[in-house]
C-alpha cells in the first residue's frame, strides 16, 4: 500500500467537520472533504469509493443527521446517516487497514444521572437522534476496528445554525426572550472539538475506545444566553430582556437530556487533553464573530 498522508474528512460543511478541514489546513495537513456530491452518505456504494480512493492516514467522520426534531418524523433517514453510514465507513476502515475516528453525541444518554456522565455510564437515548448515534457506536465496535468514538455536546462555533448564533440574531431582532433554565450541559468549542480530533489522529497509537470532549464547566442554556448578552451589552450592541422557563414550557418534537453534562477525565488521562473553560471558548467565538475589542 501507498504511504499514508491524508486525512478524510465526512461532514465538512458542519461545524466540526468544517472546523477539522481548516485546522487541518492551517497546520500543513492534507485533507479531502468531500460535498455530498462526491459523498453520499446514504449510499454504501459511494462510502466504499471514498474510502477506497486513497490510502489514508485516518477517517474523521463528523458527518451526521443533526435535525433533532425533525429525525422524529424522519426516523429511517437519521438512521441511515448516523447508524448505517457509520457502519459502512467502519467495514471499510476495517478491510484498509485504517484508523476511524467518528464523533457522538450526549444524547447517547437519558440525562437522569446526578453527576457528569463518563465513558462507562450506560446508554438509554430517549429519542430518535439518540438512538440512531448509539446505533452508528454500536456499528463501529461490531466492525472490530481501529476507532475513537468521541463524544460530544452543546457545539457552538462562529458559524450559522448554533445556540450562540441563534441567540446573536434573536437579541438584535427582540427584545425579550425566555430561554430555556434546567437543562445543563458543556457548551463547546467547535474549533475545540476539531483540535482533539486532530491530535487524536496523529495520537492513537493503536487505542480503540470511546472519550469524551466538551469544553470544562458546566452551564444551562439560560447561563449560556446570560454569558452571550453580556458581552452583546458590553459592546453597546442590542441585548434583550431574557428570562429562566423550564423544559415543560418550551415543547420540542423530540425530548432533551435534562443532564448533558460529559466528564472529560478519561481523555486527559489518554490524550493529554484538557478543554479550556467554556467561558473562554464562548468569549472566543463571539470575538470572532463580533470583532476584538
Amino acid at each position: 500500500m501507498a504511504a499514508r498522508s491524508a486525512i478524510l474528512v465526512t461532514g465538512g460543511s458542519g461545524q466540526i467537520g468544517g472546523a477539522v478541514a481548516r485546522l487541518a489546513a492551517a497546520q500543513g495537513i492534507e485533507v479531502w472533504s468531500p460535498g455530498r456530491d462526491a459523498l453520499d452518505l446514504t449510499s454504501p456504494d459511494s462510502i466504499r469509493a471514498a474510502v477506497a480512493r486513497s490510502p489514508w492516514q485516518s477517517i474523521i467522520n463528523c458527518a451526521a443527521y443533526t435535525a433533532v426534531d425533525l429525525a422524529e418524523s424522519e426516523p429511517a433517514l437519521a438512521h441511515r446517516i448516523n447508524a448505517e453510514a457509520p457502519a459502512v465507513i467502519a467495514a471499510e476502515c476495517k478491510r484498509y487497514a485504517i484508523p476511524m475516528i467518528h464523533v457522538s453525541t450526549d444524547y447517547v444518554f437519558d440525562g437522569s444521572k446526578a453527576e457528569a456522565y463518563d465513558e462507562h455510564d450506560a446508554v438509554n437515548p430517549i429519542g430518535v437522534y439518540g438512538r440512531s448515534k448509539q446505533q452508528g457506536e454500536a456499528a463501529i465496535r461490531a466492525a472490530d476496528t481501529l476507532h475513537a468514538i468521541v463524544r460530544t455536546a452543546w457545539v457552538v462555533s462562529a458559524g450559522e445554525n448554533n445556540f450562540l448564533s441563534t441567540m446573536l440574531r434573536l437579541g438584535s431582532e427582540r427584545s425579550e426572550l425566555s430561554v430555556v433554565g434546567d437543562q445543563i450541559g458543556c457548551p463547546s468549542s467547535a474549533d475545540d472539538i476539531a483540535a482533539s480530533l486532530l491530535h487524536i489522529a496523529q495520537a492513537q497509537h493503536g487505542r480503540s475506545g470511546t472519550w469524551h470532549f466538551v469544553n470544562s464547566g458546566e452551564a444551562s442554556w439560560y447561563a449560556l444566553a446570560e454569558h452571550i448578552f453580556a458581552e452583546t451589552a458590553r459592546r453597546g450592541l442590542p441585548t434583550p430582556r431574557f428570562t429562566p422557563i423550564a423544559s415543560v414550557d418550551y415543547l420540542t418534537a423530540a425530548a432533551r437530556p435534562a443532564n448533558s453534562r460529559l466528564s472529560t477525565e478519561k481523555i486527559g488521562r489518554d490524550f493529554n487533553l484538557f478543554p479550556r473553560p467554556w467561558q473562554e471558548a464562548i468569549d472566543a467565538i463571539l470575538a470572532e464573530r463580533l470583532g476584538r475589542t
